[in-house]
């Protein structure tokens, strides 16, 4: 595999972080069956976006590639494929991870160039998966980012970041926190198929409300809504009344979007599970990652005043029609919210 191959020489390239790292060790271990850790020392902890990305940051930060959540929706999936690892089990089972990405911040954060721009940690893999418990890489993170005056946010689908509440807390007192959990799914065989290693939802709702009782201002990511099957106006109801009642400031929902390797990834899943949704998958995405304008407007119409019904749109006069925004841009943006 490619990332075998890598030294601390090798040169800089797409993926920071990794095309720059040192294999240092492969891990198994029997509290985390089936899983594969790949420690690397990696050279970069920054990630730069794209100029014309149009999101409210310019700087992300991957602890990990790959993720234990094995969300069949997850749209980094593809990003496995760079290391020549596929972007189904591999991705959820061969996890890389980068173990002095603090130092490695640190450093980077100390630069006289560093413009203490906003950084957000959960726009690739989730930071706050299981192996964070077994690495403990998120604590040196914060810590670096407060000390340097840097604001941040997390987007996480992890209760274990109320183990950091703490610190969040503090940071919070010096540099802007934002924080956003991510619920999409309240159906506990549902969940349990589409997202086999997450926590509970009820687990997630949980941490919103102890995130809100510490004084944060929760976003909630309501998504991805998965057509016809998670769409229905009891569910997406029960789901955002659930999350109002939980605490949350604000919330967002839009429709999964396929992209790369991880369309076929989902079908595949689909065809096993639900083989008479098929044939209208393949119409409702028939041409590209992203569902039809009309369902899209449909959706907007169904999620958007449960929304403002529950008091969590903050972003525009109610009266006012929203303005669609692309999916794959939403999940970023709703770091943010």
């Amino acid at each position: 595999m490619r990332w075998q191959a890598q030294t601390l020489e090798a040169e800089d390239g797409s993926l920071p972080g990794l095309t720059r790292a040192g294999l240092v060790r492969t891990v198994r271990t029997p509290e985390f069956d089936g899983i594969t850790f790949h420690e690397v020392l990696c050279k970069s902890a920054l990630n730069k976006m794209p100029e014309n990305s149009g999101l409210p940051f310019r700087w992300t930060i991957n602890p990990m590639r790959g993720c234990t959540h094995a969300c069949r929706y997850c749209f980094a999936r593809g990003s496995h494929e760079y290391l020549d690892l596929d972007a189904g089990r591999d991705f959820d089972s061969q996890i890389v991870v980068k173990t002095n990405v603090a130092a490695v911040l640190r450093r980077e954060l100390a630069r006289r160039s560093w413009r203490r721009e906003p950084v957000a940690l959960g726009t690739n893999t989730d930071p706050y998966q299981r192996a964070e418990g077994r690495y403990r890489l998120m604590p040196g993170i914060i810590r670096a980012l407060t000390d340097s005056g840097t604001p941040f946010s997390i987007l996480t689908k992890g209760p274990l970041l109320r183990r950091d509440l703490p610190l969040l807390t503090a940071a919070a007192q010096r540099v802007e926190v934002r924080v956003a959990v991510s619920i999409a799914i309240l159906d506990p065989d549902l969940h349990h198929s589409l997202e086999p290693g997450t926590p509970s939802p009820r687990a997630r709702l949980e941490l919103v409300r102890t995130l809100a009782d510490a004084g944060f201002a929760v976003h909630v990511m309501a998504a991805p809504i998965i057509p016809y099957l998670t769409d229905g106006s009891a569910q997406l109801d029960a789901l955002v009344t659930a999350v109002a009642a939980a605490g949350a400031h604000s919330a967002v929902g839009f429709p999964m979007h396929l992209r790369g390797s991880t369309r076929g990834w989902f079908l595949s899943w689909l065809g096993a599970e639900h083989p008479a949704l098929l044939r209208r998958y393949r119409q409702l995405y028939g041409h590209g990652a992203n569902v039809t304008p009309t369902y899209a407007r449909w959706l907007r119409e169904r999620i958007d005043p449960l929304l403002i019904a529950n008091g969590l749109r903050h972003d525009q006069d109610p009266t006012t029609p929203p303005a669609p925004v692309p999916p794959a841009r939403a999940e970023q943006l709703a770091l943010f919210g």
